[in-house]
């Protein structure tokens, strides 16, 4: 008898994060997508330093 093995292939998800990236010099707003898809990191006025921008909520944590 011949058998047919079937494999499954599981496909898992790619979780992918828009980060949101700030031009120190002039302040426009590029995120990770777009920065990725430039042959070099550099923003339009020609600045090449960027900062993580971060979200307005501030964590507060509870001490024990």
């Amino acid at each position: 008898m011949a058998e047919e093995i079937t494999e499954e292939i599981e496909e898992t998800p790619t979780e992918t994060f828009d980060v949101n990236y700030a031009c120190l010099r002039c302040g426009t707003s590029v995120s990770n997508t777009e920065l990725s898809r430039l042959p070099e990191i550099k923003c339009i006025c020609g600045f090449r330093v960027f900062t993580k921008v971060r979200p307005p909520v501030v964590k507060t944590v509870k001490a024990i």
